[in-house]
Order: structure tokens, then sequence, then C-alpha cells
């Protein structure tokens, strides 16, 4: 039951703090330190006091109404005034944004207890406790705007006293909670990552923890803030926002409990019928057209629109998510997700993904319990109409086929398509299907996604090149696993013990393997065979893409040194490849993420800010560490020890980079040029001139041109490197 408590009218605008909670008995311990008085705040003449009564306005205790030597009584009309106000600087100007142009001064509002910055215009506030407003902040027919004592803008923290269920958590990666974090404003899709792992871990998780609720007061009695020339104008509810400057709001059904970054460089827009409540929403967002989004956290530069439902979720940095509907999900950076009908649930997604129509990604019909989770790399697209079941994992730039896929997942071939063969019932993994077969699409996915890279300070390196790291390690667990598969499909009892030497022997044979099924194990929960297809082209194309990574890295290195420092450098590698894991975009060694833990365990590391500051030095220290995987992985794949390369092998490597390169191009520009010659792309139109006029000319095509004179550019390094290499 509701219950209404009555209080008298002169205690309106006072005792917003618990007495409990008092500092030094002072209510506005905290607002002062917010809004500082700098002693230029004064009492208002009799003089003053008159023309405000005289235009209709009202005060409980005009004593408590401070304004600077700058005031305009006239730009103060049918207000009301409670507690302890405080009014900057006025002029006799008024605010234009957008063709909203607004007189300065408080116009036709209730005022409770709250501070407002210089030449703000206030207008039609039917009621504002307890904030905090910048100056030149234009607000503009807002129902209602408060303030509670406990506010904490969307952190997962608790004030004093506080029981621990209003904690606020967001319940990532399974529906059950199990790898609840506690939200905090700066969180990192890394920070996200660590903190939802290691669960058994009591003392990491316990750490975690201490260091976010290091950052924040326990105390109460913190205002609500609007930012430096923001703009709110037809909204209904703001609770508890700490929201940036230059951010505009219209519209919006709801702002509760939260915290909204935004500045001049990246400045947040929040539209129409939203309704937003217990989030951390990051600079230079767009949130629109009638979004809901509870307990979440929004990156910088990302965008819900169209009616997106985003719920327990955390969604990284350059991103758009429209109208589609996730929950319990951790999402890495530069994801993509449209269409009405996607559904994204209890996943780990390790970025630069894309959700296609009708995709329905986990949901509770197919489990006699709570979701569990879908793990997948980076790069991740199931396809259109495509529904997989928990618990599954996809490797890196996995393309999922139309379907429905009733049984768990383990995909550890990366670039892959999978697919089911319903005339037989069985389901077929194509390893480097990309490279095969796309490779306009797959080479368009680095400069795109460098491209929507819109972060103000990239202090911290997100790879976006598919060949990287992460994805080349799982090509080499992928070359193993072909090795296997082929070795157990020619194994008998007379052939030798070991199946993946048998395996790697037949593959560099002329076997040709047509009308021979070879077969994968643990790769589908179920009783039904996994063809492996095209085994011997996906294996040819595994390696010569390793190869190339590698010595495309060689390269660069080779246009600034020369090969005798190469020897030397590499003379000091290590003899086996470097683990990295994606941490929320970024790769990091996993030896250097192992001494991260340790020293949080440790309490060398004490906050998050030094966390990210390690971050931020491996990311200065990252392009090293891909040089030194990419040598190592060089000698693994062609089977020679660093110490006897010489000039000769290493000219034999850089012109095979060169002929890898000039076939990277030509498949680039022969998978595109088949949507020019397929006469079923062409039949909607009247004319080929009419197709090329509404699609663009084939030899217009930027990434096309890119990549060309990408081509080129490569030729001069490599005729740089060749030269710079002994005979």
């Amino acid at each position: 039951m509701s219950k209404i408590i009555k209080e008298k009218l002169t205690d309106l605008g006072y005792h917003f703090i618990p007495e409990t909670y008092l500092q030094n008995g002072d209510e506005y311990y905290f607002r002062n330190q917010q809004f500082p008085d700098y002693g230029k705040f004064r009492k208002l003449t009799p003089e003053e006091i008159k023309v405000l009564v005289k235009n209709d306005n009202y005060s409980n205790n005009w004593d408590h109404v401070l304004v600077t030597d700058k005031f305009l009584p006239e730009q103060i009309q049918h207000s009301k005034f409670y507690g302890l106000v405080r009014i900057g600087d006025m002029d006799d100007v008024y605010l234009n944004f957008r063709d909203l142009r607004l007189p300065c001064g408080i116009y036709n509002s209730t005022i409770v207890s709250s501070d407002f910055g210089s030449t703000v215009a206030i207008h039609n506030v039917r009621y504002m406790a307890h904030f905090i407003i910048g100056e030149e902040v234009m607000l503009a027919n807002i129902s209602e705007m408060e303030t509670s004592s406990s506010a904490k803008f969307g952190n997962g923290i608790l004030k004093t006293d506080d029981v621990e269920e209003r904690r606020i958590r967001l319940e990532l990666c399974n529906e059950n909670g199990g790898r609840s974090v506690l939200p905090f404003d700066g969180m990192q899709a890394g920070d996200v990552y660590l903190w939802s792992r290691y669960r058994n871990d009591e003392e990491l998780q316990h750490r975690f923890q201490e260091m976010m609720e290091a950052q924040f007061s326990p105390h109460h009695g913190f205002y609500s803030e609007i930012g430096h020339h923001s703009v709110v104008k037809n909204t209904h509810t703001i609770k508890d926002i700490k929201m940036g400057s230059h951010a505009y709001v219209k519209g919006v059904n709801k702002l509760k409990n939260l915290t909204i970054n935004s500045s001049a460089e990246s400045y947040t827009q929040i539209g129409e019928g939203c309704e937003l409540v217990n989030g951390i929403i990051g600079y230079g967002c767009r949130i629109f057209y009638g979004v809901k989004a509870v307990r979440f956290i929004l990156s910088s530069n990302s965008q819900l629109k169209y009616g997106a439902r985003l719920i327990n979720s955390f969604l990284g940095d350059n991103s758009t998510i429209s109208c589609c509907e996730v929950l319990n999900s951790l999402i890495f950076p530069a994801h993509e997700q449209h269409h009405n009908n996607s559904f994204l649930c209890a996943s780990l997604v390790k970025g630069q993904s894309n959700m296609a129509a009708g995709a329905t990604v986990g949901s509770n019909h197919n489990s006699r319990a709570a979701d569990g989770e879908i793990i997948a790399g980076r790069g991740f697209w199931p396809g259109l109409c495509v529904s997989l079941k928990h618990n599954s994992r996809f490797a890196s730039y996995t393309l999922i086929v139309k379907g429905d896929f009733l049984h768990e997942l383990n995909i550890r071939f990366p670039f892959c398509l999978v697919s089911n063969e319903a005339a037989t019932n069985r389901l077929i993994v194509l390893p480097a299907y990309w490279f095969l077969y796309n490779m306009y699409a797959m080479m368009r996915n680095t400069s795109k996604f460098q491209s929507r890279d819109k972060r103000k300070f990239k202090n911290q390196y997100i790879e976006y090149d598919v060949l990287a790291p992460d994805t080349v390690n799982e090509m080499f667990d992928a070359l193993a696993e072909i090795e296997k598969a082929v070795g157990k499909a020619y194994c008998d009892e007379n052939t030798a013990s070991d199946i993946q030497i048998l395996g790697k022997n037949i593959l560099f044979s002329d076997e040709k393997f047509a009308g021979k099924d070879i077969l994968l194990d643990n790769v589908e929960f179920s009783r039904r065979k996994v063809v492996l297809a095209k085994p011997k082209e996906a294996y040819v194309t595994y390696q010569r893409m390793i190869r190339y990574y590698a010595v495309t890295q060689i390269i660069t290195f080779l246009e600034k040194q020369s090969f005798a420092e190469l020897q030397t450098l590499i003379s000091s590698l290590p003899a086996t490849r470097s683990l990295f894991e994606n941490i929320g975009g970024q790769l990091v060694p996993k030896t250097k993420l192992d001494t991260l833990l340790v020293d949080i365990r440790e309490n060398t590391i004490s906050s998050w800010r030094d966390a990210h500051a390690r971050y931020h030095a491996w990311s200065d220290l990252y392009i090293e560490d891909k040089f030194k995987h990419a040598v190592v992985s060089l000698a693994e794949v062609t089977g020679t020890s660093l110490s006897s390369w010489n000039g000769q092998f290493m000219r034999k490597l850089v012109e095979e980079a060169l002929e890898t390169r000039r076939w990277i191009f030509a498949e680039i520009e022969g998978s595109r040029s088949k949507d020019y010659q397929n006469p079923f792309k062409q039949m909607v139109y009247d004319s080929y001139e009419e197709m090329e006029e509404v699609v663009g000319r084939l030899e217009d095509n930027d990434f096309i041109n890119r990549e060309r004179k990408g081509l080129l550019d490569f030729e001069q390094s490599v005729k740089k490197a060749l030269d710079s290499l002994p005979a």
C-alpha cells in the first residue's frame, strides 16, 4: 500500500538527508562540493522580493533564495521556491538550440532546494527537487525532476545502512546470475569480462568489488546534476541522474538512476519515448525512438534505437542495436544488431559481430532450466533465422547458415561456415570459408570497423584486423583438428597409432578426398554425423594465411630495420607461441593477464583506474607483442627453427606473401564482381546501366579501389624488404 505522509509546508526543501547521515551536521556538505559558493551569492533585497512577488512568484523563505549581483528579478515569473535555492548570473538574453528559443530565467516552475549556474533557461518544470543545473542549460516542459538522498546514479554501490537487496547488479552471460557484476561509471568491457570470469576465485572476486566500491562515497546527500550547455525538453520523469555537458534529451518517458556521460567533443543524445533505468551511458551515445534499457551499460559512441531492448547487459564501444532484444549478454565493441526479430540472450560475444534478422541465440524454451551461455569469438555471424541452443561455443568469424540447430555446438574452426544438411540430417563444417568464398566481405571487416571507431581518446588498442594473434592461434588449433579428423578417417589396425601424424602426412600427399567423408568428434552434442568439408583446401588456406600474417609483420619491420637486426631480435624470442586473450576487444598475452590478476590479488593494483592504466600500457606494447607472436608463428608453421633463418629463407617467404596479397585482392574483386554478373541480381533492373546507377559501378567501389592502392603500396614494401635481404 502506498503511504502518503503529511508534513509542514515550511519544511519543504529541508531535511533532505536523514539526520543520522549528516556530515558535520551540515545538510549541504556534499551539495556545496558539487556547487561551490565562492562567496558570490547574496540574499535578495526588499525591492527584488517585491518584483518577484509581483511576478506571481512564491517562496516559503525568501531569505533562502540566494542570487548574485547579476540578478534580474523580471526574468523569474510564475514560479515557486522551497528551501535553499541559489541562482547564478543572469543576462537579458535568450538561448537558441535547434530553433528552440527560450528567454533566460525561471518561468512557470516549482523549484525545491536546487542550484543554477549562469544564464539558464528554465521553463515549465512542474517539479524540480535537489538538482544542480550547469551553465547555459535549457530545461523546458518537464513533469518531474527529483533526487533521493541515497542516489547512486547507476553505480552498483550501497549507501550507508542500505541492504544488499538494493544493490544493482548486471546478470551477464548466464540467466541464473552466476556471472553477475557490479556496474560503475567508467567500467570497460575488459573489466566486465575479467569480473564475470574466474568465479571460483573468491579472493579475486572480492578484490574486484573492493576496487569498485573504493571509487565511490557511501554517504548520503549527493544531488543530481545536469551538465553545462545541456538541453532537456518535453520529458516526463527524471530521477537520480548525473548528466554530463552538452547532452540533448527530448521527449523521454523516464530517466532513472543513471550516469549519462557527455562532452562537447562526444555529446550524448536521448530521444522520444525512451525509458532508461539503472544504467551507465558512455560518451557520444545515441538513444532514440522507444528504447527500453534496464540494468545496463552502454559504452561510448554506441546506439540504441527503434524500440531496442537492452536488459541486464553490457554493450561495447561503437555498437548499434536497433529494434532487437538483448538480455543477459556481455558484448564487446563493434557489434551490429538490427531487425525487430533478432534475439540475443545469455551470451558472451567478443565483438565485430552481426546478428541477422530472425536470429534466435538462446531462449529457455529449449532447456529445463535458466539459459546457460553461449561464447562466440569476434566476427560472430548467425545468419537469417538461425536458432542456437545453450551451451555452445564458436571460434572467431563463424558464419552460421539459416536453420534450427537443436543441439549444443563446439565450433573450433575460425572463419568457417556451419550448416545443416537437411536431406541427410548431418552438420557440415567448412573451415576457412570466408577466405575461400567471400574474401570481399572478410577483408572489408578491418577497414569497416576502423572507420566506425568514433572514440576521441584511443588509449586502448582494439584489434580489428581479421589476422591477429587470437585468430592465428585458433587457426593453429584448427590445423591440428583437421589432421586428427583426416587421420581417423584413414586409420586402421595396420596404421600408425598417432592418427594426427597420419592425417598430416595424408594432407601433404596427393590423396584426394572426393567421395570419402571426413568426420569430426565433439562438435555437436548429438548422435548425428558432423562432416568436415573440404579439409585439404581449408588446411592449405589456414597455413597460407598464417604465413601471410607473419611475413607482413616482418616486412613492416624490414622497412625500418635491417635483416641483421631482425636476426638479433629473433634470437631472444621464446620457442613457443604466446597465448592471447581477448579482453573487451583488446588482445593481451596470457602471461601479462595472469600478472595483472596476481597484482590485483596482492593489492599492487588497488583500483580499476590502476587496471585501466595497465590496459593502456599493454596497448602501447601490443604491436611489439604481435610482432613477436608473428615471428614464432612463422617458425612453427614452416617447421623451421628461428636460428636457421637466412636471407634465402626469408626471400622465399616475402615473395610468397606478395603472391598471397595479389590472390587476396583478386578474390576481393572477384567475389564482388559476381554480384554484377549474376542474372538474378540484374533482373530487377531494366538494364545493366540502370543497375550501375542504383548500386554503383564496380570500378567506383571505394573498398576495392583502396585495396588496389594497398596492393601497390605492399608491392613497394616488398621490394624494399627484398632489397634489404642478403643474397
